[in-house]
């Protein structure tokens, strides 16, 4: 297998470093490239955390203006449900009725409470996903979509399009799955797309909703962002944790005519305290300080890969041979072996699952990064033509 050096990620505190002068490929920017603290010169530190990876930017400029490790592969938990409403709610209409079903009621982790054989709007079922986190409501969604492959494969590709290379989805809800990963940038670019769409915006901003019981009646779910109901100007997005991931969490807030998201990644205390602080940073900073970095826009053009692979050829050649079924090909077989082994050992241990999913996620930025090229290549030589 051919080692690539990728440098829209960071695998590790020493991976900067390694990247060196691969740093000008980096999607948003080359600081971001950093596996540290990035802030503008002459502005205030961004108050210090345990998060392992944030980013705060401005919404409605796409300007990064502080980052911790932004491109480091974390585990998403339920923050990738921003991933799976954004993929589904152009696909679905809210007034279809679905019937709860067996596979969605027997998932594990945190539930709205669908129940097999009682029926649902789906504009509900989108609500017990954003607001009660239910994993039962992302299955039930994908169900009314097709299914939880096909839907899994549009929201790679969703993330593909917004240039969220640094994203992997192997399931909606973001329980924690071998292979399964995000960053806190691509989760700054999901949110920014989420939020331009006024559905979304609708449901994170729900505070509760009624769901039909067994007997007839109706109980109430509540929206469990915290940040949103005690921030000054908060407006969502989603927070999540597993225990291999710990809290995950995007906020987003206005005020003054401002939008900002704050993304954040595993830390091991509640987030709401570090998106709160990071958050007042931001509007404290967001109309002097210089951006170091930006949120790539859908269409942009690709960095330029500078990383050589072991054997000497481009990271671009690379790519494209990962596209066309080449050296890729083999390289996710292995990676996702070699994840699924760290899961099904039993093993808990962090840095067992980091490497997995780096391996996987190697394999697959690979993969998506060519298929990308090759179809620019393709426009460029239907325009010359």
């Amino acid at each position: 297998m051919v080692a690539l050096a990728w440098t829209f990620f960071v695998v590790g505190p020493s991976s900067a470093a390694a990247l060196g002068e691969s740093a000008a490929a980096t999607i948003g920017g080359p600081e971001l490239a950093s596996s540290g603290v990035v802030v503008a010169a002459g502005v205030p530190t961004p108050p210090t955390s345990d998060a392992a990876s944030y980013v705060v930017a401005a919404a409605d400029t796409g300007e990064v203006l502080a980052a911790k490790a932004a491109h480091e592969p974390q585990l998403p938990a339920s923050t990738l449900k921003i991933l799976t409403a954004l993929t589904l709610l152009p696909e679905l209409d809210p007034e279809q009725v679905v019937v709860g079903s067996d596979e969605a009621a027997a998932v594990e982790g945190s539930k709205a409470g669908i129940y097999p054989g009682l029926t649902y709007s789906l504009d509900l079922v989108f609500k017990a996903m954003l607001l009660q986190s239910g994993n039962d409501a992302a299955i039930t969604l994908a169900l009314a979509a097709g299914g939880i492959e096909s839907t899994v494969t549009a929201m790679n590709s969703v993330a593909q399009e917004l240039q969220a290379f640094d994203t992997v989805a192997v399931n909606t809800s973001g329980l924690d799955a071998p292979g399964q990963v995000t960053s806190a940038y691509d989760l700054a670019l999901i949110t920014r797309a989420a939020l331009d769409r006024d559905d979304f915006r609708a449901y994170i901003t729900t505070r509760t909703a009624d769901m039909p019981d067994r007997t007839g009646g109706t109980y109430q779910i509540q929206n469990e962002n915290n940040f949103f109901a005690d921030y000054d100007g908060a407006i969502g997005v989603k927070n999540g944790y597993t225990d291999l991931a710990r809290h995950t969490f995007v906020g987003a807030a206005q005020r003054d005519g401002r939008t900002l998201v704050v993304t954040v990644l595993r830390t091991e205390g509640r987030p709401e305290p570090i998106v709160s602080a990071l958050m007042d940073w931001g509007f404290a900073n967001v109309a002097s300080a210089e951006p170091v970095g930006h949120l790539a826009e859908p269409g942009d053009p690709l960095p330029v890969a500078t990383a050589v692979a072991g054997d000497g050829s481009s990271a671009e050649a690379e790519s494209s041979n990962a596209a066309t079924g080449g050296a890729g090909g083999g390289a996710e077989t292995q990676a996702t072996d070699a994840a699924g082994a760290a899961v099904e050992s039993g093993s808990t241990s962090w840095a067992a699952v980091a490497a997995g999913v780096g391996l996987v996620l190697v394999a697959a930025v690979a993969l998506l990064r060519g298929r990308v090229l090759l179809r620019q290549r393709a426009r460029t030589s239907r325009r010359s033509g």
